[in-house]
């Protein structure tokens, strides 16, 4: 009998090493890690002029209690350095953080590294920096990320927005300078690990098409992030769901990082709201699978999540603008040219496109 019990013993311990060798196993994502993302960061200036937003069963409701109703759990936000008008500057940021945070949602803050918008074909300086030489320009980086991070006190962070060609021209330029860009890169990374070493990082690609080479350049310059953040949209990144899927894949394969769609929309009309003239107006820059309705757009939205869901390091999506309605009014030329894109229809009224939120 003693002999049965230390053969058993014996057993038990082989297990326990051979556990303590395996791999960790990965926990599967609850419905909570998976980042169901609104950038509102339009909002603070339409409440400026009076705009109000109403939920599905018509009721008057502040925009930021609408999508959390709906289950949207961070809301993305961009900073500019020195804003003309103000708006999206870190003064306003810290205050729309602070009011997300009161709804119980996350707070994911995108840093432009400019005055105004940055994007593939835009990355200017701010003008405060124009005239400072390379040092100076890593420490502006290190220094202004550090303080913009200690105001809004984000949960996650975005180092650049859309910095397919890299970000800060011309010094930060990817094509010409790839290795100042990496080390501008790095600057702010380092400081948002010096802010909060916990915290997860993002770096932003628009589109598929590049993709692979632009991560493995990280790789190989050994920049230090958490996330792959892609933006997509059929108008500029091609209609096929097929692509986007196999190119996540790949990341996911090559990198063993958490992907993110960080910019989503889909129009739901190809009616206008005012007299701006509307990115999205022509069928052909849509899938023809799902038309410009309420119901074609809540589709692709599902799709489209699904497709993040089912892949293995697929982590959450993020709509842009999905409030950036027409708010200066039917006659208006420089209102929104995003109306017919957004999660509200023409009265402001929560559109079945919310569903993308659902827990």
């Amino acid at each position: 009998m003693q002999k049965h019990l230390i053969l058993i013993a014996f057993f038990f311990t082989l297990l326990g090493c051979d556990a303590q060798n395996q791999e960790p196993v990965q926990p599967t994502p609850t419905a909570d890690d998976f980042v169901r993302g609104a950038d509102l960061s339009f909002l603070p200036e339409m409440e400026a002029a009076g705009t109000v937003f109403f939920d599905a069963n018509n009721q008057q409701m502040e925009a930021l209690s609408i999508f959390q109703k709906n289950g949207c759990n961070m809301v993305r936000i961009r900073v500019w350095h020195t804003p003309a008008k103000g708006h999206s500057g870190t003064t306003e940021v810290a205050a729309l953080a602070q009011r997300v945070r009161e709804k119980g949602m996350k707070v994911w803050l995108d840093f432009h590294y400019s005055d105004t918008w940055a994007d593939p074909g835009q990355q200017a300086k701010p003008a405060a920096w124009a005239a400072l030489g390379y040092p100076a320009l890593l420490k502006a980086v290190y220094d202004y990320t550090k303080e913009v991070l200690e105001k809004v006190k984000p949960d996650m962070v975005q180092i650049g927005n859309e910095i397919n060609n890299g970000f800060l021209w011309p010094t930060g330029n990817y094509g010409d300078h790839p290795t100042q860009f990496a080390e501008l890169l790095k600057e702010g990374i380092r400081a948002a690990r010096a802010y909060d070493p916990k915290m997860k990082i993002m770096v932003h690609f628009a589109g598929i098409e590049g993709a692979e080479k632009y991560y493995q350049f990280l790789k190989s310059s050994q920049v230090d992030y958490d996330l792959i953040g892609l933006s997509y949209y059929p108008k500029w990144h091609g209609k096929s769901l097929d692509s986007l899927a196999t190119v996540m894949s790949r990341l996911a394969d090559a990198h063993e990082k958490d992907i993110i769609l960080a910019e989503i929309a889909y129009p739901f009309t190809s009616g206008w709201n005012d007299n701006t003239g509307n990115i999205i107006g022509d069928n052909d820059l849509i899938l023809p699978d799902y038309p410009a309705t309420e119901e074609g757009q809540k589709a692709f939205l599902l799709r489209l999540r699904s497709r993040v869901e089912k892949n293995r390091k697929g982590r959450g999506l993020c709509y842009w603008e999905p409030a950036w309605v027409a708010y200066k009014g039917k006659t208006a030329t420089d209102g929104s040219p995003w109306e017919n894109q957004t999660l509200f229809d023409f009265q402001n009224k929560a559109l079945p496109g919310m569903e993308l939120y659902k827990k």
